[in-house]
């Protein structure tokens, strides 16, 4: 795994209840004509945490059939329990992904014992299909230790890196370990990142500016990181998954704004105030 992925939402329709189908092939003939190398399914602009089990099989198979080996596909397989992350992690390999990906589950702030057996579990059970951890301390509530991924280096043989959403710089580069590749997550550290080592990016914005953000990626410099952290910063104003939806929807994909509760979707006013932005970038 390299290069410019989109951290991508999920089709969703009858008010968030049901997964659209129809609406996988599209989007992912969209992120492979703006050049990007790959996608992470059922991250947290994907909602997957909010997906049932069943509901998040069905999303990696859908996501691997339309992609039919154009762009990488990595399957975020975090879940609360760790039996229900390893199930997840175990199918995403029988299926074919690229790469399993897992953040720690939230809400328990687990210790580094509890950590490295969260994560080998799901390591092992996807094995020897490439492991990341998704390292997102404001989401998951805590961070992973980093002796936990020296331990895991040596335990498990298939984790191959990180995806680390940390912010600023200084809580960032702590993952920059070695025989590790790390993804950014944060567009505004793209150029940063990747001139201290990472080998790509996994960008939310990039479900709606697949190219803009895949081209600071293959060229990066601080003033493109800037503008695509000036982007990430206005979308950030409105709820995030139904914003990007919406703005798919503007660019001609067949993607419904809708969101699964308890996410909401954008209000009138937010949707216009959204719409003019768009048409200003596009004027």
């Amino acid at each position: 795994m390299k290069g410019a992925l989109a951290a991508s939402v999920t089709p969703l329709r009858a008010s968030g209840s049901a997964l659209d189908d129809d609406a996988f092939g599209p989007l992912v003939d969209f992120f492979v004509e703006a050049g990007l190398d790959g996608i992470l399914a059922l991250g947290t602009a994907g909602e997957g945490v909010l997906l049932e089990e069943r509901e998040r099989r069905l999303v990696a198979d859908l996501f691997l059939q339309a992609a039919d080996n154009r762009l990488q596909v990595a399957v975020q397989c975090g879940a609360q329990t760790t039996a229900e992350t390893v199930a997840l992690s175990a199918h995403a390999a029988e299926v074919g992904a690229d790469a399993v990906v897992v953040i720690g589950p939230p809400y328990f702030p687990l210790d580094e014992r509890a950590q490295y057996a969260h994560f080998l579990a799901a390591a092992l059970a996807c094995a020897p299909l490439p492991f990341y951890v998704y390292e997102f301390e404001s989401t998951s509530g805590y961070a992973v230790v980093p002796a936990v991924l020296e331990r895991l280096r040596d335990e498990a043989p298939n984790l191959a890196g990180l995806k680390v959403s940390d912010t600023p710089f200084e809580r960032f580069s702590r993952y920059l370990l070695p025989n590790l590749d790390i993804f950014v997550g944060p567009e505004a550290l793209i150029h940063e990142g990747l001139a201290a080592g990472a080998v790509g990016a996994v960008s939310a914005l990039a479900s709606a500016f697949p190219r803009d953000v895949a081209a600071v990626i293959r060229e990066p410099t601080a003033e493109g990181a800037a503008r695509l952290a000036e982007l990430r910063a206005f979308v950030e104003r409105f709820p995030r998954q139904a914003a990007l939806k919406h703005l798919l929807g503007r660019q001609g994909l067949p993607v419904r704004e809708d969101v699964r509760a308890p996410l909401r979707g954008l209000t009138v006013e937010e949707r216009e105030e959204l719409d003019a932005w768009h048409a200003s970038l596009t004027a």
